[in-house]
């Protein structure tokens, strides 16, 4: 009976663990070279909209503040556009999305 206690306890305790937030969760590391990749893309293909390193108020998406969870999502507009953004999966190869990922994540944020 004591044994049973000890592994319900043990188990409640591992669950806990599993489910308390880490720090920096969900925060990926980039490599110097992918993030000045994504420089250069965003560069020549986002900022004559969303504005020279992601500051243009006048653009409803602000890419500085994108949220790093939502990866996803950041993939399908761009590949597939939204809204008024035309798509740009023909353009880009998926090292390039990943590259301009990298940039809007880690890059020139204020």
């Amino acid at each position: 009976m004591a044994g049973s206690k000890v592994r319900g306890l043990a188990a409640g305790v591992a669950l806990v663990a599993l489910a308390a937030p880490v720090s920096g969760q969900g925060l990926e590391q980039f490599p110097a070279e992918r993030v000045k990749t994504g420089a250069g893309i965003y560069a020549q293909t986002c900022a004559p909209c969303h504005g020279s390193r992601m500051q243009d108020s006048q653009v409803p998406m602000d890419l500085g503040k994108f949220p790093p969870a939502e990866k996803n999502r950041f993939i399908e507009s761009v590949t597939k556009g939204k809204n008024q953004m035309p798509p740009f999966g023909g353009l880009f190869k998926g090292e390039d999305i990943e590259a301009l990922w990298a940039y809007v994540i880690a890059g020139e944020k204020r």
